[in-house]
């Protein structure tokens, strides 16, 4: 007989624009391989900006999913984008928990789950965790995909303060904090007592195999590439004009083109779904490399995979303010078996992972100057095939499947010596 598990998750299809979604969607598919049937309290679809039906396909039909209403205060609340402040503490979807609370103790009373999760950065999940937590005592992994407090962000005062009242209160009464870097672990052990850190773990973020056999998608030979077309280099997800700038990258390009060292005949970037395609579109423009960089729109999850597996090379973009965090597209690019350019900031966590993986193509984010020579000897590399690919063992080791089976294991261990706060009063 299978426990049950209670998971509370804003990013759950068909929301599109966070790849959060990933992380829940391949827990509720997985956890049930490892002893454990999983629940979901996701909102209401009303309250994504983004949304692609098609993702509900990809939602396994015998897990039980609950979507309470769930209000943005900015588009449902808000005059012409204007909205009182209070109307969105600690978010501006707190309305969900409003409703998410008793439509989740309805379903503790009825299907009697041994243990509730619940995952950042929607703060207003962690309140709903927490929230149930007090009421019926059940034993509570508190997952932080990325730190709540960070040196810029909340800006907003008053919001800053809830979210550290939220982070203080889940630190405290889970049982269990999780975390997808060991550098945000870190952090939080600098700010938190020491006889909380025995709470501290890292679950990374992992690829979905399943979604590459969706796919039908098996990559292409790491070795050399077809025919003569140009080197292709893809980056699929949101760039930033902070933290994720291509611009070096850009003007790296249009440097080794005056020198005669590139053209269009030999490199081809995308730029998939970068999100304000207008603004990035102008800055391909204006460093002159249209010709040879495209900026495209978002497509569905797995064409996005497929565009990555007919790649010949994949990027990534993460600056000085993400050094504790790991794109989750990082663990896909390994599956994908490609080579890999990292335009970061070298004492990231990104940069560390990347070289502890083998690969070693990486320049400082912001520098042109450092990016033409590594951008050079990446497309060589490309051409000679003896770019570095992700080995059987690492590919192994990021997939969602074990990410799945060490979040099932906290699960056991929770439940086995849960440590429930004290002023929790249980559900009969």
């Amino acid at each position: 007989m299978q426990n049950r598990a209670l998971l509370i998750a804003f990013h759950f299809p068909p929301q599109s624009e966070s790849s959060g979604i990933q992380r829940t969607l391949s827990f509720a598919r997985n956890l049930g391989s490892f002893g454990w049937k999983p629940m979901v309290v996701s909102a209401a679809p009303m309250a994504y900006e983004r949304k692609n039906a098609s993702q509900l396909a990809s939602v396994p039909a015998d897990i039980e999913v609950r979507r309470p209403l769930a209000l943005d205060a900015k588009r449902h609340l808000g005059v012409r984008g204007r909205y009182p402040q209070l109307l969105a503490l600690p978010d501006r979807w707190i309305s969900w928990w409003l409703f998410a609370v008793p439509v989740a103790l309805a379903m503790v009373r009825k299907h009697k789950p041994a243990v509730i999760w619940s995952t950042f950065p929607i703060a207003t999940a962690h309140l709903i965790g927490l929230t149930l937590q007090r009421l019926t005592g059940l034993p509570w992994i508190a997952d932080f995909r990325d730190p709540m407090l960070q040196v810029d962000f909340p800006s907003n005062p008053l919001q800053r303060r809830m979210f550290a009242w939220i982070e203080r209160r889940a630190i405290e009464r889970c049982t269990c904090a999780t975390f997808t870097t060991r550098g945000a672990l870190e952090s939080y052990k600098a700010r938190f007592p020491a006889h909380l850190h025995a709470k501290f773990q890292v679950i990374e973020n992992g690829y979905d195999e399943q979604s590459f056999a969706l796919d039908g998608a098996e990559p292409a030979t790491p070795a050399g590439r077809p025919g003569q077309r140009p080197v292709t280099l893809v980056h699929s997800g949101v760039l930033y004009t902070e933290g994720r700038d291509p611009s070096a990258f850009l003007n790296a390009i249009a440097d080794l083109r005056r020198q005669g060292r590139i053209d269009a005949g030999r490199l081809r970037v995308v730029l998939r779904a970068p999100s304000e395609i207008a603004y990035f579109q102008a800055l391909v423009e204006s460093c002159g490399v249209a010709d040879m960089v495209a900026v495209e729109p978002p497509v569905p999850y797995r064409e996005a995979l497929r565009e990555m597996l007919d790649a010949d090379g994949l990027l990534v973009f993460q600056g000085t303010p993400f050094n504790k965090q790991i794109p989750a597209k990082i663990y896909e690019y390994f599956r994908a078996r490609k080579p890999i350019l990292g335009l970061l900031d070298p004492a990231g966590e990104t940069a560390g992972t990347l070289t502890a993986a083998g690969f070693l193509d990486i320049a400082a984010m912001t520098s042109r100057e450092a990016i033409a020579p590594v951008l050079e000897r990446f497309i060589n590399a490309i051409e000679d095939g003896s770019a570095h690919v992700a080995d059987d063992e690492l590919v192994a080791s990021s997939s969602r499947t074990h990410r799945a089976r060490q979040l099932a294991q906290l699960f056991d261990q929770s439940i086995t010596s849960p440590a429930v706060p004290a002023g929790s009063r249980p559900v009969r």
